[in-house]
C-alpha cells in the first residue's frame, strides 16, 4: 500500500520506529513530521497543545489534503495526532483514502491531560481507532467510532536487542533501575527502596520532572544518566541488574510499553503484576511480578543476588517476546491486516 504517515517523527519517538516496520513490511510510507507543524512561540504552543487551535492547525490539515490529491495514498495514518479536523477526515474518504488513528495514550483515562478537545471530534470520523486497552474499546464505540482494534504496544528490533555474548554482572552497573517517567506513585515507591540501604537504586528519565517528584535529597542521590532513548537506553537496560516496569494506573493501562523494550533487549524485567503482563509473560519463568510494595522488595532481595535465575529468566522473557512478535514488525503488520479490509472495501465501493 501507499500511506501517508502523519506523527511526530523525531529520532526518540516510537512513532518513527512503527513508520520503519511498515517501511520493512512493503510499504511505500509518504512520511508528515507533525513536529513541524509546532509553534516557535512558547505561548503559543502552550495553548495549541491544550486547544488544539489556530493557524498550525488549518496549515496542516490543508498540506495534508493537498498531499493526498499528488500522491493518492490508499491510506492515510496518524499515531497521536490531535490537530485533524473531521472535515479533512471526511474528504479523504471521499478519495477513496482509508483512514486510522493509532492512539498509545488514553483520552478517556482519569489523569486527565489536555489537548483531546479537537481528537474527540475525530473519534466518528476515522475507519479504524488503534488502542492499548480493552476498556478503550467501548470508550470509542460509545463515542461513534465505526471499527476500534486493540494492539499491545511493541519494541523496536533494530534497537531493541539482546547484548553481545559473554554479557554477565560484570558489566551492570546499576542494580536496581528505572528508566522513564515519575507518574503515580512511582518516586515515593523508588525513594523508600533506596532508604533500605541494601541495594544501588538508579533513576533515569526527564530531569525537572523527577527534581520535582523526589525533592532535591533523593533526586541528588538516586537520579544519573538523564533521558534515555535508542542506544543509551538500550544499554541502560543491559547494565541494569533489575529492570523496573510499572502500570500507569493513571492511564489506566493493562501493560507497559517498558516491559516489552526491556523484554526485546534481553534485561531482567520485575514488572507490576497486571492480566495483560500475565498473559504475555509465564510469571517466575519469562519475568517476575510484584503487587504491592513489600512484594517488590521480596522480589529484588530473592532475585538481586540469584545472576543464574536472572539470567534464565531474562534469556526466556527475550524468547517469548521474539516467538509471540512483541516486536513492531508484528504488531505493525496486525494493523495493516485491519487497514487493508477498509482499503478494499472503498476500492469495491468506488467502483461501482
Amino acid at each position: 500500500m501507499k500511506i501517508l504517515y502523519v506523527a511526530g517523527l523525531t529520532p526518540n519517538d516510537t512513532s518513527l520506529y512503527r513508520m520503519w516496520a511498515l517501511e520493512r513490511l512493503g510499504h511505500k510510507v509518504i512520511p508528515v513530521n507533525a513536529h513541524d507543524y509546532r509553534y516557535r512561540n512558547p505561548v503559543a504552543q502552550k495553548v495549541f497543545l491544550r486547544l488544539a487551535t489556530g493557524p498550525m492547525v488549518a496549515r496542516l490539515n490543508r498540506d495534508l489534503l493537498n498531499l493526498a490529491v499528488v500522491e493518492k495514498p490508499d491510506l492515510l495514518w496518524t499515531d497521536k495526532l490531535l490537530s485533524m479536523l473531521p472535515g479533512t477526515l471526511d474528504r479523504m474518504r471521499a478519495m477513496g483514502i482509508a483512514t486510522v488513528s493509532y492512539m498509545i495514550d488514553n483520552p478517556f483515562g482519569p489523569r486527565q491531560d489536555p489537548g483531546w478537545r479537537l481528537y474527540m471530534k475525530d473519534i466518528p470520523h476515522y475507519d479504524l481507532h488503534v488502542v492499548q486497552r480493552d476498556k478503550n474499546i467501548l470508550d470509542y464505540r460509545q463515542r461513534g467510532a465505526r471499527d476500534v482494534i486493540k494492539i499491545q504496544t511493541a519494541y523496536e528490533p533494530t534497537i531493541q536487542y539482546p547484548p553481545p555474548d559473554g554479557w554477565s554482572d560484570v558489566n551492570r552497573n546499576r542494580e536496581v533501575s528505572f528508566v522513564g517517567t515519575p507518574y503515580d506513585n512511582r518516586a515515593e515507591t523508588l525513594s523508600r527502596l533506596a532508604n533500605l540501604n541494601e541495594f544501588g537504586v538508579t533513576i533515569s528519565g526527564n530531569a525537572r520532572a523527577w527534581k520535582k517528584a523526589l525533592g532535591e535529597g533523593d533526586f541528588a542521590r538516586l537520579y544519573r544518566e538523564g533521558e534515555l532513548y535508542r542506544q543509551q537506553y538500550r544499554e541502560a537496560i543491559w547494565r541494569s541488574k533489575i529492570n523496573l516496569s510499572f502500570i500507569t494506573h493513571s492511564n489506566l493501562d493493562e501493560f507497559v510499553h517498558k516491559s516489552f523494550e526491556i523484554a526485546g533487549c534481553g534485561g531482567f524485567l520485575l514488572a507490576e503484576r497486571s492480566e495483560g503482563h500475565l498473559q504475555r509473560f509465564r510469571e517466575e519463568e519469562e519475568a517476575v511480578f510484584f503487587s504491592s510494595y513489600d512484594e517488590l522488595v521480596e522480589k529484588i532481595r530473592r532475585y538481586l543476588p540469584d545472576v543464574e535465575a536472572r539470567e534464565r529468566i531474562a534469556a526466556a522473557g527475550c524468547a517469548r517476546a521474539l516467538r509471540d512478535g512483541y516486536h513492531n514488525d508484528r504488531q505493525v503488520s496486525l494493523i495493516v491486516d485491519r487497514a487493508q479490509t477498509i482499503v478494499n472495501r472503498l476500492r469495491t465501493a468506488s467502483a461501482k
